[in-house]
């Protein structure tokens, strides 16, 4: 038994790319449309630009970077400066906390119990819950 024909099917052009976006939506005032990028491939420099707010912002590129990696370097680079932002705010509130005789982080709290548990016990673990047992067993 053979297989059965298969019909003759005309080819099919090339499928035609969309083109990447160039304008985007702004991360600050939230405007859709409004951030342009133009790339610099001669000097090497990718530029953004918001219509509305006015933010810039340059990154370097090279010939095989599109629109869309300057806005993907922007959307880094500002989730990099925001926890960069939280981190020292964390930092500035914790400090203010320890100066001012606020109670300590939990961390250094369990820090300071383990240190007192050592001082008691040196056989080892002597956490809260564990209670040493002196018999011997024969």
């Amino acid at each position: 038994m053979g297989k059965r024909k298969k019909s003759s099917r005309k080819p099919q052009g090339p499928r035609r790319n969309d083109p990447l976006p160039t304008v985007f939506t702004c991360l600050f005032c939230n405007h859709e449309r409004s951030v342009i990028v133009k790339l610099d491939k001669k000097a090497g420099v990718g530029y953004l630009d918001c219509k509305v707010c006015g933010q810039k912002f340059q990154c370097p590129v090279n010939y095989l970077d599109a629109a869309v990696d300057v806005y993907s370097a922007w959307v880094d680079a500002a989730d990099a400066v925001a926890q960069e932002a939280e981190a020292s705010a964390k930092a500035a509130s914790y400090s203010n906390s320890r100066s001012t005789g606020g109670r300590p982080a939990a961390s250094s709290r369990r820090a300071a119990d383990i240190d007192e548990d050592d001082e008691d016990d040196d056989r080892g673990y002597g956490g809260s819950g564990v209670e040493v047992d002196d018999d011997d067993y024969d």
